[in-house]
């Protein structure tokens, strides 16, 4: 494989990103971190229908690299905590729908990254932990993204058992979507960005934003928010063509 810290390859209508570290399991650090965000802008700018992250090798990613926070003082390990926030909130923000290819283990701000992704498919081999909690640095940060995903009880398990659960219990916390065979993982990815893809782009890019947003707010001001990106998205070239499309019984053709 190339030096590159991160690979970003292209096939057909999505891109891959690809964390290319394996003998230091994927692990985080600055030059990672940096790296995957410049792959995420990138990506994001295309024309790519969706995208799929993923690692070499067989760690999907062990989180920070103690190497960068070992000694660092106070300042730096915020900057660094910063940059990861970035890269996690950039992932939300891209256009396209991200779609996390788990396998091996995602622990700490790997499992962090998992639970940033819009939509995550784990191999049965999967685990996933918050390691914090068995020792001396609780994972804070990346409880997050974990958090709001699998809710407070068992947030609290994860975080402070920091035991590794594995793939079958991931998907029924809503850590990830589903889980398939080792061997199956790459085609399912595939499945699942063919799906989420469907329609028109410029739509789906807006509903991204507007359901991270919505999410975010009380049941009144999510409604409200709602109606207002509704009505101004009814007025849009693709919206239209899709009703006339529905009205006339045909195909509709997007923009893109």
């Amino acid at each position: 494989m190339p030096d590159d810290p991160v690979l970003v390859t292209r096939k057909g209508d999505y891109a891959t990103i690809t964390m290319n570290r394996p003998d230091r399991r994927n692990a985080l650090s600055e030059s990672m971190l940096t790296a995957l965000i410049d792959a995420f802008r990138s990506v994001g700018d295309s024309d790519a229908l969706g995208v799929g992250l993923a690692g070499e090798g067989p760690v999907c990613s062990a989180g920070h690299d103690f190497a960068d926070v070992a000694g660092a003082d106070h300042a730096a390990v915020r900057s660094l905590l910063r940059t990861c926030t970035e890269l996690m909130s950039l992932m939300q923000s891209v256009p396209q729908p991200v779609v996390a290819r788990v396998h091996g283990l995602a622990t700490a701000a790997g499992c962090q990254l998992v639970a940033s992704a819009d939509l995550a498919l784990a191999a049965e081999s999967a685990g996933f932990a918050a390691p914090g909690g068995k020792g001396g640095w609780f994972c804070h940060t990346p409880m997050v993204p974990i958090g709001r995903s699998i809710g407070r009880k068992r947030a609290f398990e994860l975080a402070m058992s920091g035991d590794v659960i594995d793939a079958r219990t991931a998907a029924e916390w809503g850590l990830v979507n589903d889980v398939v065979p080792d061997a199956e993982l790459d085609d399912a990815v595939r499945r699942l960005l063919d799906r989420v893809t469907r329609g028109s782009a410029e739509s789906k890019a807006i509903g991204k934003q507007a359901l991270y947003r919505q999410l975010s707010l009380g049941d009144v001001e999510a409604y409200d928010y709602a109606i207002e990106v509704m009505a101004a998205t009814s007025q849009l070239p693709d919206a239209q063509e899709g009703i006339r499309a529905f009205l006339d019984k045909r195909p509709p053709k997007w923009r893109r």
